[in-house]
């Protein structure tokens, strides 16, 4: 259960790195992603692949590019981030309290 949820949270890392380098240099590549951030191929594959789902990437002839949704996306994740560190802490409150 432990294991789940930090690889939950690099994966959410990763796609924020993601499509931080995608808005930056968009439209862009498989290659040239794996490239700048370092990844595998597959899992820059897997990774647009959910952000495509999600709405935040549009594949396009020329490569990815972020969506409409990337800013209100951007402006609503430290809120999400407060709101999981809140939890977090309520929980070691909790254990250690």
């Amino acid at each position: 259960m432990l294991g789940r949820t930090g690889e939950e949270l690099e994966l959410l890392r990763r796609h924020i790195e993601m499509l931080k380098v995608t808005k930056e240099n968009q439209p862009i590549g498989i290659i040239r992603l794996s490239e700048i951030l370092g990844m595998p191929k597959h899992k820059v594959r897997y990774s647009l692949r959910l952000l495509e789902q999600e709405g935040l990437i549009v594949a396009t002839s020329g490569g990815a590019t972020v969506s409409d949704r990337y800013d209100t996306f951007m402006t609503d994740l430290p809120r999400f981030l407060d709101d999981v560190v809140d939890k977090v802490e309520a929980i070691r409150s909790g254990i250690l309290g």
